[in-house]
């Protein structure tokens, strides 16, 4: 046991090793999560939703954990309130922290995929026996009521890019159009290189995208013009470089928002770019499966909101279809 625990603790983790250890079955969900960690090749690391499960379960065995385990953790996760730094107070310094309500069922979610992750891959890797059944599958998903679908209407997109183009850094009229249009993640897009681009065949190419997966946005006539228009760069330069860190993405954590409030449209956040370029293609006739293939969806699930958008296409479809039928 303690060659097992060695390997997974030093970051130079050999696996073979736990599958063939004569008691690789006591190894604990820390020790197992660590061997997890070491290995970890995803986009999105998970690091403090898995410090969370190990805290709570770490000195259990992997075997041992139970449905009502998860259960117990998840029902307190879920009822603790969300606190924030809300920045420091002037004349002692100390940190603020602020209250923000229940975690939303979409997270809760996103914490049971993280452990049901580290027990299937313990699983893959024949740490648990045979017929063990993950514990995570046995916890029904919560219900996501809380999808933001929130789009620009076409007089605020209108007003955005006419804010966007007047904005003191050159590439913002870029970021958002590109994002309208592509209907990219802002990670995905802070990332892409001068050499993801092939501007012959207007395309962009998303080297890893949330889901792990790699996708080809491809861009529009307007897009690649305005991307001409800031000249070449070596393949290696981001599209979007950031003029005071050379070699690292822009920051527009703050500068979006201020766009925002410049064009005078509420209550809208970077994301809601993609939702805006979903309702945009789903009211001009997109099907689901197409919205899915371009926002860079596995599944269906992640479109489904935008359903009742293709209710006017699908009812001038049928009447041209199926019209005179009497």
């Amino acid at each position: 046991m303690q060659n097992a625990t060695e390997n997974a603790t030093v970051g130079a983790v050999a696996v073979p090793a736990f599958r063939t250890a004569p008691n690789r079955g006591d190894l604990t969900l820390k020790e197992w999560a660590d061997a997890y960690m070491a290995s970890y090749t995803g986009r999105s690391t998970p690091t403090g939703t898995l410090a969370m499960w190990v805290r709570e379960l770490g000195s259990l065995r992997v075997v041992d954990i139970t449905p009502d385990h998860v259960a117990d953790v998840l029902e307190r996760y879920a009822q603790e309130p969300v606190v924030k730094f809300a920045g420091r107070d002037p004349v002692s310094g100390e940190r603020i922290l602020r209250a923000h309500g229940r975690r939303a069922p979409a997270t809760i979610n996103r914490v049971r995929s993280v452990l049901s992750g580290v027990l299937t891959h313990a699983k893959k890797k024949r740490i648990t026996p045979r017929g063990w059944t993950n514990p995570c599958r046995e916890i029904a998903a919560e219900e996501m009521d809380n999808a933001r679908t929130r789009f620009l209407t076409p007089e605020e997109r209108d007003r955005l890019l006419k804010v966007a183009r007047a904005s003191a850094w050159p590439r913002m009229y870029l970021l958002v159009l590109m994002a309208i249009t592509t209907g990219a993640r802002r990670g995905e897009l802070l990332a892409l290189r001068y050499g993801d681009l092939d501007l012959e065949r207007c395309t962009a190419h998303v080297r890893k995208s949330k889901n792990g997966t790699q996708r080809v946005c491809p861009l529009t006539a307007e897009v690649v013009a305005e991307i001409k228009r800031h000249g070449k760069a070596a393949p290696e330069r981001l599209l979007f470089d950031s003029h005071r860190r050379p070699g690292k993405p822009m920051t527009v954590n703050k500068t979006f928002p201020d766009l925002v409030k410049a064009a005078q449209i509420e209550d809208f956040h970077f994301h809601d770019l993609r939702h805006t370029a979903a309702s945009i293609l789903a009211m001009k006739g997109a099907t689901l499966l197409e919205l899915a293939d371009v926002l860079g969806h596995s599944t269906l699930d992640m479109v489904k909101r935008y359903a009742h958008l293709t209710v006017g296409h699908k009812a001038a479809l049928v009447n041209r279809v199926m019209g005179g039928i009497a």
